[in-house]
């Protein structure tokens, strides 16, 4: 226990990220995983990547929330069906995106998420549909547990994305809600109202279900704008060890889930 916990201390939270993701993308590569298996227990893949069983599951987290993997309570942990897209714009985020400011991923968002859920609203397959309402129901049921809140909460943003059936604008959403998911993993722990945010989730999902692109529009931007308060308040909360420089350059500005 030891040994991990200080290999943990002395490397940065996203280099533990990747070195998880990479490892993943190595075992689907060389074809020892494929499509639908479970990947090896906790215990074993943490023992042969020298991390901390913590560290170990931030890095499932991330690939949890970018779709390549799936959770089943019980089960383990299992490759998502579909050819997943590891080499994806999505999982270059961390240094493309790294000199970005907080509120300028903020104001992308308010812009692209908002146009894409009215096209959802409009393009959403019964499947989409049923994607939604399941990662709502996962959102109310993680409620005491913010870290897999958040990985629902990326997920619904994820297949509204999908649903809005434009491969570009679901590229520029993946490259958003990876950033998304990296950031927001050091704050959520400070979240004071996840009901209040399930509930607005909730709101944006009965409007695309009801095929109201102009209410999916407009709940998704009261989302997104309260969201950002929230998001600061986490901020205000955490240790500043947590949060880089670059992204406390403008603390009432935050991007949020």
């Amino acid at each position: 226990m030891k040994k991990e916990a200080a290999i943990t201390d002395v490397t940065p939270h996203s280099q533990l990220t990747m070195q998880v993701v990479d490892h993943v993308r190595s075992l689907i590569a060389s074809g020892e995983v494929k499509p639908g298996d479970r990947l090896p227990p906790e215990r074993e893949l943490a023992r042969e990547l020298k991390i901390s069983r913590s560290s170990l599951r931030a890095g499932i987290g991330f690939l949890s929330a970018m779709g390549v993997l799936k959770s089943r309570h019980g089960a383990g942990t299992f490759v998502s069906s579909g050819p997943p897209a590891l080499d994806s714009s999505s999982l270059s985020v961390l240094g493309a995106l790294h000199g970005f400011l907080p509120w300028q991923m903020f104001e992308a968002r308010l812009v692209l998420e908002s146009s894409i859920a009215a096209l959802a609203a409009e393009r959403a397959t019964d499947e989409h549909v049923a994607e939604l309402a399941e990662e709502v129901a996962e959102m109310y049921a993680a409620l005491t547990d913010p870290q897999e809140y958040l990985i629902h909460d990326v997920r619904f943003h994820r297949t509204i994305a999908r649903a809005a059936g434009n491969p570009i604008l679901g590229a520029l959403m993946e490259t958003i809600t990876a950033n998304l998911y990296d950031y927001r993993s050091k704050t959520v722990e400070k979240a004071q109202d996840l009901k209040e945010s399930a509930e607005m989730h909730r709101e944006i999902f009965r409007a695309i279900k009801s095929r109201n692109p102009a209410l999916a529009r407009q709940t998704m931007e009261k989302h997104l704008n309260l969201a950002r308060t929230a998001q600061a308040a986490e901020i205000e909360q955490a240790q500043p060890s947590q949060i880089s420089i670059a992204d406390t350059s403008e603390p009432a500005r935050i991007i949020s889930g």
